[in-house]
């Protein structure tokens, strides 16, 4: 009777499946924001420190090491988020190009402040030339189509459309770290502040 039951338990044991998830990299992408934002306002910051790696430990349990005979351990690999694809970078490069063009000056005199979603906003159109605002918001509006497509691209470059959104925050959280001295943000509750 013992041994129908220990050749199913072994048989259900080398049938397991075993699930990886697939995680969000949320450092590798901080890292990759970091890097495409500063490379679109210039002034390039030194690159952040990378987060030690755990090296794991092994089981030493005898249950463990029985099954690691029969199922390996998955491990997750480290992820790398790619900005380097020619859809990326040509968005990059159109941004970067209107950004120190058209927009720096409008963003050191007060009139365009970083939006907490992402995209830039004309926050005070009273500090631009009343002949000037239409040119101003044909600019933020170009600009906010190449956040929201670079964004989507991305996620979808990087094989996870579903990461939009989370690409999108930490490019938003990105974008304000980045500003310089005087320029404005606008907070998590919408309100604008000045760095």
């Amino acid at each position: 009777m013992k041994r129908p039951l220990l050749l199913a338990l072994a048989a259900a044991l080398l049938t397991a499946c075993v699930t990886i998830n697939v995680y969000f990299p949320a450092a590798e992408a901080r890292e990759a924001a970091r890097e495409f934002v500063e490379e679109v306002i210039g002034e390039p910051a030194a690159p952040a420190p990378s987060p030690a790696r755990d090296g794991g430990s092994a089981r030493l349990d005898p249950v463990g090491l029985l099954l690691d005979l029969f199922i390996p351990a998955a491990h997750a690999q480290s992820a790398n988020i790619d900005i380097k694809t020619p859809a990326i970078q040509a968005i990059q490069g159109r941004m970067a190009q209107r950004f120190q063009g058209q927009l720096q000056a409008h963003f050191d005199s007060g009139a365009l402040g970083f939006g907490r979603d992402g995209l830039i906003v004309v926050r005070d159109a009273g500090k631009v030339p009343l002949n000037a605002r239409v040119g101003l918001n044909q600019q933020v509006a170009e600009d906010n189509r190449d956040r929201n497509a670079v964004y989507r691209e991305i996620a979808v470059a990087n094989g996870h459309p579903e990461w939009e959104g989370q690409i999108r925050e930490i490019f938003a959280s990105q974008w304000i770290a980045s500003a310089r001295a005087g320029w404005w943000y606008q907070d998590a509750g919408g309100s604008w502040q000045q760095k």
